[in-house]
């Protein structure tokens, strides 16, 4: 719990009180500035210098700048990281920066298309490479992001005791502008709310200047100013000055911090003039396991759960269990029309027909579900939904894999795990059910390895996939959080987040009993399992059963979901089938996270539904891309108004440009990528016949 949560420090930057422009500008022979708006003179084409699609980033081992280098990472931005701290680093010199003639086209050469600096003087103020920067950013019209600094005219802004304002953010309100809107962040709704998720500790401070003369502000919250006369201060904004823009950030953040997440796409496309390598999107889809099958229900006297074989003496027969009935299905369908949000249904054909057998023939749930099978995505479970790993000697707590005579570990058939497979596809087509059979997710995730019982895959597991196309396999996120090949064949996992709405609760209080088991220290009746675990918090107090759900565990779980969402995490959630019936716990969490993230994005930003096959597809791109950048073997760069980008043969290529660019094809051009977030971008490749990627950028 809380893992995710680094504390920003309430300290200004290392910066001092003014910082002066100085240093002559180096002039390089044929430079033109590039800016946002590409010149269109056919002089300024014939010189224009190439530009590099790489960022410099500048590191003081700082949260912020820590956090720009994460976006830049998670969106595929190639970028060369120097860090302030190794007394071996490179100098920034005119040579580092910058080529006069580059072999490759006889133009001037700009190394660094974007610089994103800890504050604006972090080589110090008049020294060699403070003045060595400027006079490059200055020659090539390159931008820079001071990732954290403090108001004053050094970078625009008034100081605060000029009515201004400075002091902790937590629960603050600020205001995207309209020049925000209109430029780097028009893709949010207009307002932006800091986090204040522990009312004990600050978690983000800021200083608000106000704008002097070459200042834009983008974001900025009210302040009341001299006098009470009220007004605006700004928090992120452009300064242009002497040849040069930069923009400033004015607060502290960290990479996990929603304020900071929300930003950090304008960031990018600002510093890169909105043309980069790398692609983003804010991606959500829910995967409910288990469907057509009950759950085993939380014992609270007995704090584990019969029938899961994790409870002492259980016989493995629980009871009262847990399963969805028509009306839960009924209300499934309504909600996914109301929300505009459809769920993924991991389902179990056999259980529905077992349940069937043993309730006098009928089943309503299964009836309903089918006749509304056209309203949700469907993804294989198996057929009865065993577990297909080693199998389970169960006469132990914890379970471990049975052996042989010889010591030698027993696994689960290749021919059941084929069967499983290909039944509970084919009971699907029977019914009319749209199944995609290249998807699966195998019960508990079984026959990958499951630490610490089963530390290698069922060899039998990659040839049944084989048997039966199946391309993307689900994993647990929580174990495994990068994607794999299984085995030696096609198929390739696709990570998962645990959603914390447990498996085996039905109601609100079950729910919280065993979040507080977990989340509680032996001294207060929990577990202590929060206290063995390093990547865990414990709570300081047990939640009541009445209100700790809706009052801690919905806001934290809605939290941790959008967290992944605004994270460029293309990773499917999951919950179970329990979570839709009885108090249907699942919805208030994903109200929340809709609600949440509507508020916070125009129009222009909607939420991407993925299949699984699209996210394995994903994430199998993002990670030859990340292959091919780390082993040098891209080439990219931007003349005027053409982007040039080269990388290996079948390694696709993600790139976000302004609307209106157009990619070269051997006769004529056709419209680039997609729409989103007010740029377009895609996941491309050289057309027939050509080597290279070519874009042409609008003029304007």
């Amino acid at each position: 719990m809380d893992s995710d949560r680094i504390r920003t420090p309430r300290t200004a930057p290392r910066t001092a009180r003014t910082a002066p422009r100085t240093g002559r500008i180096a002039v390089l022979a044929a430079a033109a500035l590039l800016a946002t708006v590409v010149p269109s003179a056919q002089a300024a084409a014939e010189t224009a210098p190439r530009v590099d699609l790489t960022v410099l980033v500048v590191d003081d081992g700082g949260s912020a700048v820590g956090a720009i280098t994460a976006e830049l990472r998670g969106s595929g931005v190639p970028y060369r990281r120097i860090d302030l701290n190794d007394p071996n680093r490179p100098v920034l010199d005119a040579a580092f920066l910058s080529d006069p003639s580059d072999s490759a086209t006889g133009r001037p050469r700009a190394r660094y298309q974007g610089v994103v600096l800890p504050h604006e003087s972090a080589f110090g103020p008049d020294s060699a490479e403070q003045t060595a920067l400027q006079a490059y950013e200055r020659t090539f019209g390159i931008p820079q992001v001071d990732a954290y600094t403090w108001a004053h005219p050094g970078v625009g802004l008034d100081y605060t005791d000029q009515g201004g304002w400075s002091g902790v953010l937590d629960g603050t309100t600020a205001g995207v502008t309209a020049a925000g809107r209109a430029g780097p962040f028009r893709y949010l709704a207009g307002s932006l709310a800091f986090e204040d998720n522990d009312p004990a500790i600050a978690e983000s401070y800021g200083y608000a200047g106000r704008p002097r003369t070459g200042y834009t502000s983008y974001l900025d919250v009210p302040v009341d100013g001299d006098g009470g006369g009220g007004g605006r201060a700004s928090l992120v904004g452009e300064y242009a000055a002497d040849g040069r823009r930069e923009l400033v950030v004015t607060f502290a953040y960290n990479q996990y911090q929603r304020q900071f997440r929300a930003l950090a796409r304008g960031i990018v496309d600002w510093l890169t003039q909105g043309v980069h390598l790398g692609r983003s999107r804010n991606y959500l889809s829910v995967h409910v396991d288990d469907v057509f099958a009950p759950d085993a229900r939380w014992d609270p006297a007995l704090n584990c759960t019969p029938g899961d074989f994790d409870c002492v003496g259980d016989d493995g027969e629980g009871a009262n269990p847990i399963r969805m009935t028509a009306a839960d299905a009924q209300y499934a369908a309504a909600w996914q029309k109301s929300s505009g949000f459809t769920l993924d249904m991991v389902y179990n054909g056999g259980q529905g027909e077992q349940w069937k057998a043993e309730h006098g023939g009928t089943d309503p749930l299964t009836d309903r579900l089918v006749a509304d099978r056209a309203q949700y995505r469907w993804i294989n479970h198996t057929y009865t939904h065993p577990f297909l790993g080693c199998v389970q000697d169960n006469t132990v707590v914890p379970w471990r894999c049975a052996t042989d005579s010889a010591g030698n570990t027993l696994w689960t058939s290749r021919s059941e795990l084929s069967g499983q497979i290909r039944n509970n596809h084919d009971w699907a087509v029977g019914k009319g059910i749209s199944v995609d059979r290249s998807e699966l997710v195998t019960g508990e995730h079984s026959g990958l390895r499951t630490l610490p019982q089963q530390p290698a895959d069922n060899p039998n597991l990659a040839g049944a996939l084989a048997d039966n196309g199946v391309k993307w396999t689900a994993s647990d996120n929580s174990r495994e959080p990068e994607q794999r090949a299984v085995g030696t064949g096609a198929a390739k996992t696709v990570p998962r987040h645990p959603m914390n709405v447990y498996y085996n609760v039905g109601t609100a209080a079950e729910m919280t009993d065993e979040y507080n088991w977990i989340y509680t220290s032996r001294a207060d009746g929990g577990s202590g399992i929060c206290e063995s675990n390093p990547a865990s918090t414990c709570l300081p107090a047990p939640l009541p059963t009445a209100t700790g759900y809706a009052g801690h565990i919905v806001p934290q779980e809605a939290r941790t979901a959008l967290s992944h969402v605004l994270g460029n995490d293309p990773r499917p959630h999951y919950v179970h089938q329990s979570n839709l019936a009885e108090e249907r716990l699942l919805y208030p969490v994903l109200d929340r996270v809709l609600a949440d993230y509507r508020a916070l994005f125009a129009a222009n930003a909607p939420l991407v539904n993925p299949a699984q096959k699209d996210v394995g597809t994903e994430l199998d791109r993002r990670a030859a891309w990340d292959r091919a950048v780390a082993a040098g073997k891209v080439t990219a760069y931007r003349v005027g108004t053409t982007v040039t980008v080269k990388a290996p043969s079948g390694v696709a290529v993600p790139v976000t440009a302004p609307e209106g660019t157009r990619k070269r094809l051997l006769l004529g051009t056709t419209a680039f990528g997609t729409p989103y977030a007010g740029t377009r971008s895609a996941w491309t490749t050289p057309e027939p016949l050509q080597t290279t990627v070519t874009l042409t950028l609008p003029t304007a």
